[in-house]
């Protein structure tokens, strides 16, 4: 790191966790004026009678201590379970013009919404409005339009099953596929790619897998930052000799040591536990590179040993009796120079050996994987490749071993198992139409980049959202807040004010609903809701804490409300179905058989895990087997070394969960303060005659992309640690980098991950 002082930037030379994670927790309790409330609700998180954190998807252990949240995770319930409040009086004073002049972070910062509210365009401010009125408004609007293939309906992955099973429904009797969902801007990839080769969209590994794994291989994520509450299980894997092996362009500190607040001897002595064994920083975009060059030493190991009467490194047996597409892999694998790969991923011939060597000595290894993976223009062929590592030694299907998306939102999984999905099947039409009697057209529907594109070009007028910080989570704000500021209707369900609804439609309503922490009661008493975590388990999630307005109304009640405003003739008892969650479960269940025994197993301490085909090695049914997928190339497309352009990545702050902004500080990274920040190697920097701390311009060169129509200008240069020919800047900062075109084609994932740049000295 230069000598060069800079406000704001200063190395962090402490471990993740420890003293100084509790001090972060202490700030934040205190900022948001609602301790007693707050720490009420921090012993009810993760807890078998409690509520599922609203932060990450990290599955809960089996059994629970009273401690069961991390630093991320007590800012997010601080967050919802604040003492702040928006109320009416907040936009009697702000007009939605002056509004939009706050920060991201003020802007939630404000509290919680209290009030149900509509737009008033001749006096630009939200004004309160009658829980009917606003649903008969709603409806009004949505049956008024031409088609309902005019209307998109994005869903957030904090939405439950409950609400996200009756939304679809709602959805598909107006008529229409559209549900663009945050899950395509994370690991859609993962959603289209793991399928075609292991027969679900899903992870294969239950938490108790790491109890008996091998070696662990993390790709292209940050457990320190994004979901802490791995580090716990990354240090008991650490501490019984397993290695570990981090993939990722920059060094992250929850992937480097840890201590863990659980432990009192460990904090007392300030004690940290070493992660991984050993940290390849692969060049952005240089994940494909590294696969395929494990797989081909893997494919020459193999041949070595078979040559001298050994049996081989690969399972010769599972790929015979489990797979397909063997041949066609090893030829292009084998196709594959060494110097190409070399260069592609950044790294040394022997580091790449080395990976593979410590992956083929492992008897049951377990693959994590983050947006790292998935975000980039190749992200469902990255996906594809890691699958094909797995297979080639049987890692997939038997205990220790198996393939972990790391997943974002806590039920972003859940939403898509309940019906959340633009490409709906005969299966569901035939099972909406066997419980309901009606029937919905089978054409896909619109993903969040189709959705965007639609609304730019006019063909959508309407956008509803449940949850979520749409415009600014979307890539290309230059195109995607233009084309929302034309819309004729736009609906947001939320508990707190963000920057989506300040781009008020002709008709605006932010309608507030109850948290993740807070009571909700019904007709029928108090009722809980369900969520299922990146490994397939589904629990109940029961909130205590006192509603933070009596005009609030629960997601389900929402959605009840706008579809009996939208449709008069519904086949759906709407009112039944809200006054007892049960009800709801029960069609969850007859819609989806997957879903057996819902509310009984539910109610079972830890809830139940659904049924994972590939975790035993049951591939789609019907004879099929996993698939070995052939990537072309080693992405070719992305800058090379020493050339004039960078590949950039965006990344999350520690103080932020997605679009959230809890605060300006990024601890880990040594930023404090702001945001306004590119991290850039040494001699990258030298080589544009820059030094760490000067301002600089960042222009998107993305193929196509106009001249000029994607940069952010007077950003600031930090020397930091990661590989030559890579930067990375804050999301959503950089999705201005990011034009709307620029998306993995298979999967429509936004590439916020690869992103070719010119750097220079700022003009001005």
């Amino acid at each position: 790191m230069s000598e060069r002082k800079v406000p704001g930037v200063a190395p962090f030379e402490g471990a993740a966790g420890g003293w100084s994670a509790l001090g972060a927790v202490a700030r934040v309790l205190k900022d948001q004026m609602a301790v007693g409330r707050e720490a009420s609700a921090l012993r009810r998180v993760n807890q078998p009678t409690g509520f599922d954190c609203p932060g990450c998807a990290w599955p809960d252990p089996r059994h629970t201590s009273s401690f069961e949240f991390c630093e991320n995770g007590a800012k997010a319930v601080a967050w919802e379970a604040t003492g702040k409040r928006a109320t009416p009086e907040l936009f009697h004073r702000h007009t939605v013009s002056e509004l939009w002049e706050w920060s991201d972070h003020a802007l939630e910062d404000a509290g919680r919404l209290t009030h149900p509210l509509a737009y008033d365009a001749e006096s630009d401010r939200y004004v309160p409005i009658a829980w009917d009125e606003a649903f008969a408004r709603i409806g009004q609007a949505l049956r008024a339009l031409p088609d309902p293939d005019m209307a998109e309906f994005y869903t957030s992955g904090r939405t439950s099953n409950e609400a996200a099973f009756l939304y679809q429904l709602m959805v598909r009797e107006f008529g229409t596929n559209n549900f663009p969902d945050c899950s395509n801007m994370c690991h859609e990839a993962t959603s289209v790619g793991l399928p075609a080769s292991i027969g679900v969209g899903k992870g294969t590994v239950t938490l108790e897998d790491f109890e008996h794994c091998d070696a662990l291989f993390s790709f292209g994520h940050n457990p320190g930052t994004n979901h802490p509450r791995m580090l716990t299980t990354l240090r008991e894997l650490s501490r019984r000799g397993v290695p570990i092996i981090a993939v990722n362009p920059l060094r992250e500190r929850g992937l480097e040591r840890f201590t863990s607040p659980q432990h009192p001897a460990e904090m007392l002595a300030n004690h940290a536990t070493p992660i991984a064994r050993t940290y390849y920083q692969v060049r952005i975009g240089g994940d494909l590179a590294l696969l395929k060059g494990m797989m081909k030493w893997l494919f020459e190991a193999d041949d070595a040993d078979r040559a001298g009467g050994g049996a081989g490194v690969l399972d010769h047996a599972f790929i015979a009796a489990h797979t397909q597409g063997i041949e066609a892999l090893r030829a292009d694998v084998e196709a594959t120079g060494w110097d190409d790969i070399v260069r592609a991923s950044g790294l040394a011939r022997e580091d790449i050996e080395s990976a593979a060597r410590v992956y083929a000595n492992a008897d049951r290894v377990i693959l994590c994987y983050g947006m790292g993976m998935t975000q980039h223009r190749f992200g469902t062929r990255n996906v594809q490749q890691m699958a094909n590592l797995l297979l080639l030694r049987g890692n997939i299907g038997r205990q220790g071993a198996g393939i972990a998306p790391i997943r974002g939102h806590s039920n972003v999984q859940g939403d898509r198992t309940v019906g959340i999905t633009e490409k709906p099947t005969p299966a569901l039409q035939a099972a909406i139409r066997r419980t309901y009697g009606f029937e919905f057209p089978l054409t896909h529907g619109h993903d969040a980049v189709a959705a965007i594109q639609a609304i730019r070009d006019g063909r959508s007028r309407a956008l509803v959202c449940m949850g979520g910080n749409l415009a600014v989570a979307m890539s290309d704000p230059a195109t995607t807040l233009p084309a929302m500021r034309g819309l004729d209707l736009a609906v947001h369900v939320a508990t707190k004010l963000n920057r989506s609804h300040l781009i008020p439609a002709r008709q605006a309503f932010v309608l507030p609903c109850l948290g993740r922490t807070e009571l909700d009661v019904q007709a029928s008493g108090p009722q809980s809701v369900t969520v299922e975590d990146s490994m397939s388990m589904v629990h109940a999630s029961q909130g205590g804490l006192a509603p933070a307005s009596e005009h609030l109304r629960s997601e389900p009640a929402i959605v009840a409300g706008i579809a009996q405003a939208l449709l008069p003739g519904s086949r759906v008892d709407w009112d039944g179905l809200v006054a007892d969650y049960d009800r709801i479960r029960d069609d969850i269940e007859a819609v989806f058989p997957i879903f057996r025994d819902f509310n009984r197993r539910v109610r079972e301490p830890g809830g139940f895990r659904l049924y994972v085909g590939a975790s035993v090695r049951d591939w789609g049914g019907d004879g099929r087997k996993a698939a070995f997928h052939v990537a072309q190339g080693l992405n070719e497309d992305l800058p090379v070394e020493g050339g004039d352009l960078l590949t950039l990545t965006t990344i999350r702050s520690h103080d932020q969960y997605n679009t959230s902004i809890y605060g300006l500080d990024d601890r880990y990274r040594g930023i404090s303060g702001r945001r306004d920040v590119v991290f850039m190697n040494a001699d990258d920097l030298r080589e544009r005659g820059l030094r760490h701390g000067d301002r600089i311009d960042v222009e998107s060169r993305v193929p196509g992309s106009a001249a000029g129509a994607h940069r952010v200008d007077g950003f600031l240069a930090i020397e930091y640690d990661l590989p030559r020919g890579s930067a990375a800047m804050y999301f959503p900062e950089g999705n201005r980098l990011v034009p709307l075109a620029s998306h993995d084609a298979e999967s429509g994932t936004p590439a916020y991950k690869s992103i070719p740049v010119r750097i220079a000295a700022a003009a001005a």
